[in-house]
C-alpha cells in the first residue's frame, strides 16, 4: 500500500476513500438510488446536447450556453459517480495517487467551469431583456464562444492550482480519506507537510471565482428585476419572468450548495453533513439541471415535440 520514498516524493502511493458509509445493507440501497440518478443524469443531459445540436430553433446564444452546461454536468458527475458506485461494492476502495490528482483536478475544472457558464449565462439573459435590440450584436457568434473560451481558460487554470497544490503536499503514512472522493480538504488533513500554502493557494483561486461570478449574476439580476418592474404589459412581465426561473433555480442550488461546503466555519458541521452536501452538488445537481431547464421552457418541449415526430413520421 504505502512504500517509502527517499526525497521530496511522497511515502503514499495510493489513498483509501472511506466512502458514505459502511453499512452494507445501506451500500446497497445506495448503489441502486446513485446508480438510477446517474444513468438519469446522463440520458437527460445528453439528450439536452443532442436535441441543442440537431434543433434549428434552439441555435440561439441561451440554448448555446445551456448545452455547454449540460456536457458539463456530465463530466462533473463522472469525475466522481462511477468510482463512488465501485465504493460500494468493494470492501476496501483504493484510489492511485495519480488518480486522486486527476479527480480532484477534474472537480475543480468543471466545478469552476460550471460557475463561469451559470455568470454568462445570467448576463445573456440580461442583454436579452434589458438590451433587447442590441441582443444580436451584444450576443453574436463571437461573443458567445470568446465567453466560453474565458470559462474554459478560468476552469483549466483553477483546476492547475488545486492539482500543482496536491502535488506540493507530502503524506508521510496515514492515507485514509473520510470521503467518497478525492476532495482537497481532508487531502490537506493527511498531509504531514506545510500546508499554509497549498490552502491558501486554491482557497483564493476558488473564492475569487465565486465572488466574481455571483456579484456577475446578482448585477445582471438586479437590472433584469428593474426592467421588469418598468414593464407595462403583464404578459411581457411573465415571459421575461419565466425565462429566468429556470436559471436562478440552478443558480440557488449551485451556490447555495457550494457557499455551505467551502465558505461555512468547518466548526459548524460536521464530516458527515459535508459528504451529504457533496452528493447533492456533485451527483443530485448534474441530474436536476436538464429537468429545470427543460420543465419550463416551451422552446425545448416544442423542439422536443417536433423532433420526435419528425422520426416517428419520416
Amino acid at each position: 500500500m504505502d512504500s517509502l520514498v527517499n526525497g521530496n516524493h511522497t511515502a503514499v502511493t495510493e489513498f483509501i476513500l472511506l466512502g458514505l458509509t459502511q453499512d452494507p445493507v445501506l451500500q446497497v440501497i445506495l448503489f441502486m438510488i446513485i446508480l438510477c440518478i446517474y444513468l438519469v443524469t446522463i440520458t437527460g443531459n445528453l439528450s439536452t446536447v443532442i436535441l441543442i445540436r440537431v434543433s434549428s430553433q434552439l441555435h440561439h446564444p441561451m440554448y448555446f450556453f445551456l448545452s455547454n452546461l449540460a456536457f458539463v454536468d456530465i463530466g462533473f458527475s463522472s469525475s466522481v459517480t462511477p468510482n463512488m458506485l465501485v465504493n460500494f461494492l468493494v470492501e476496501r476502495n483504493t484510489i492511485s495517487y495519480l488518480g486522486c490528482a486527476i479527480q480532484l483536478g477534474s472537480t475543480a475544472f468543471f466545478g469552476t467551469v460550471e460557475c463561469f457558464l451559470l455568470a454568462a449565462m445570467a448576463y445573456d439573459r440580461f442583454v436579452a431583456i434589458c438590451n433587447p435590440l442590441l441582443y444580436s450584436t451584444k450576443m453574436s457568434a463571437m461573443v458567445c464562444v470568446q465567453l466560453l473560451i474565458v470559462t474554459y481558460t478560468g476552469g483549466f487554470l483553477n483546476s492547475c492550482t488545486f492539482t500543482i497544490c496536491f502535488y506540493t503536499l507530502l503524506f508521510c503514512g496515514p492515507n485514509r480519506i473520510n470521503h467518497f472522493f478525492c476532495d482537497f480538504a481532508p487531502l490537506i488533513g493527511l498531509s504531514c507537510s506545510d500546508v499554509s500554502v497549498p490552502t491558501l493557494v486554491p482557497s483564493f483561486s476558488s473564492g475569487s471565482i465565486i465572488v466574481v461570478t455571483m456579484i456577475v449574476i446578482a448585477v445582471s439580476y438586479i437590472y433584469i428585476l428593474i426592467t421588469i418592474l418598468k414593464m407595462h404589459s403583464t404578459e411581457g412581465r411573465h415571459k421575461a419572468f419565466s425565462t429566468c426561473t429556470s436559471h436562478l433555480t440552478a443558480v440557488t442550488l449551485f451556490y447555495g450548495t457550494i457557499t455551505f461546503i467551502y465558505v461555512m466555519p468547518k466548526s459548524s458541521y460536521s464530516t458527515d453533513q459535508n459528504k451529504v452536501m457533496s452528493v447533492f452538488y456533485t451527483v443530485m445537481i448534474p441530474m436536476l439541471n436538464p429537468c429545470i431547464y427543460s420543465a419550463r421552457n416551451k422552446e425545448i418541449k416544442e423542439a422536443l415535440k417536433k423532433e420526435l415526430s419528425r422520426k416517428i413520421f419520416s
